[in-house]
């Protein structure tokens, strides 16, 4: 299980853990929609099997952004003195909007892995 992590976290391709499924080589702190390639440079895996493919990524994308924006209120509210405070909604909104390329691509890579072949 953790050497999944790491492999999602190192940007790997599902099937041969060498190859790379984003075109950019650091999947944290990029701007901007993400470049996926097609197909894995070293064992010409296909990343999206089929149109539609990453729909299904998206609510792992909204699952991501609803548990940072929890994770961030919980942080924040013990800088205010209020149960809550309406200064905590900015700073949330700017987690949420900051950390939105990079949700984009771990939702991709989670989505891809969870539907690998692990019978292999």
């Amino acid at each position: 299980m953790s050497y999944a992590i790491a492999h999602i976290l190192n940007n790997d391709c599902p099937h041969c853990l060498e190859g790379k499924v984003f075109k950019e080589k650091n999947i944290f702190f990029n701007i901007g929609f993400p470049k996926m390639n097609t197909y894995c440079s070293h064992c010409q895996f296909k990343f999206e099997k089929e149109p539609g493919y990453f729909f299904g990524a998206m609510y792992v994308n909204y699952g991501l952004t609803v548990a940072q924006g929890i994770a961030t209120y919980v942080i924040a509210q013990f800088f205010f003195t209020e149960t809550f405070d309406l200064r905590i909604i900015p700073i949330i909104a700017v987690v949420i909007v900051t950390m939105a390329s990079f949700n984009i691509r771990l939702s991709r890579l989670l989505w891809i892995y969870m539907f690998k072949n692990y019978s292999m």
